[in-house]
């Protein structure tokens, strides 16, 4: 199986107010995203790829205009944790890109959300 990945990065707020009132992420406060989604084929296409990068490039302007600087709760529906948005990345790449396996979402260094079907 070959595997490919790109990484995206973008800042945006949120506030997880569903949580209780001492817990810090039910304030108001933002976080520096990396996104990174990864494709996978058995096979390579004639050009020797999984996928070409330049084709995920659709993912990027996605990114910048729905989602940089923006404030995450008015995006995306439910809480706007990193578990939802690595799905809501998954689903959205997948529907273009039949290929892909995965999507992780990081709000710090330390931390990662993966969605893997």
């Amino acid at each position: 199986m070959y595997r490919i990945t790109k990484e995206f990065h973008f800042s945006a707020s949120h506030q997880l107010d569903h949580l209780p009132e001492d817990h810090p992420c039910a304030r108001l406060h933002g976080h520096n995203y990396v996104v990174v989604v990864e494709l996978a084929a058995e096979d390579l296409d004639a050009d020797g790829f999984v996928r070409d990068y330049r084709a995920l490039a659709p993912l990027k302007e996605y990114i910048d205009t729905r989602f940089d600087h923006r404030h995450l709760n008015d995006v995306i529906e439910g809480p706007a944790t990193a578990e939802r948005l690595a799905k809501h990345f998954f689903d959205w790449c997948h529907a273009r890109w039949p290929e892909t396996a995965a999507a992780r979402v990081s709000e710090t260094l330390k931390t990662w959300a993966e969605y893997r079907p």
